[in-house]
């Protein structure tokens, strides 16, 4: 994880999904920092190529698109607010923050804000868990499916 941010992870209680070659892909974060600072993003999208592919991403229209969609589609809403309880209680499990209570991630449950916490979401839940993350992976050009790890195989 290093070795793919440029820095040392902080607060990291796990790796919540990985690369077909075995390289962390997503890592699930204290929502509270050593430091003490409150951190709502549990789910960390830490993968070069997935990270890229969010950023080109956001680049462009999509997040205007999937914000727009989410607007006109009472179930896509009923199923972004479920993915936004879901983060909330896998959160939870490493203990509440009052700086942070009811507060998820990538504009959950109402906006789409960042794909990288969306998608990390999704990655790290499965498909079907958050709609819009899911979408976001389907229209980028990275697959959890495809290595496209510069070294595999290293060590996390």
């Amino acid at each position: 994880m290093r070795e793919q941010l440029g820095r040392p992870m902080r607060g990291v209680v796990g790796i919540a999904a990985r690369c077909v070659c075995g390289n962390p892909t997503v890592v699930a974060t204290e929502p509270r920092l050593p430091d003490g600072t409150p951190f709502p993003t549990f789910y960390y999208l830490t993968h070069p190529g997935a990270t890229a592919a969010m950023s080109a991403l956001e680049a462009t229209q999509v997040m205007r698109e999937l914000a727009d969609e989410l607007a006109g589609d009472e179930q896509l809403q009923a199923e972004y607010a479920a993915a936004h309880a879901a983060y909330l209680a896998d959160r939870a499990a490493y203990g509440e923050v009052e700086e942070i209570a009811g507060i998820s991630a990538g504009g959950m449950p109402t906006r789409v804000k960042c794909l990288h916490a969306l998608a990390g979401h999704a990655l790290a839940a499965g498909p079907g868990v958050n709609p819009i993350g899911d979408r976001a992976l389907a229209r980028g050009d990275w697959s959890p499916e495809r290595c496209t790890c510069a070294h595999p195989r290293t060590a996390t």
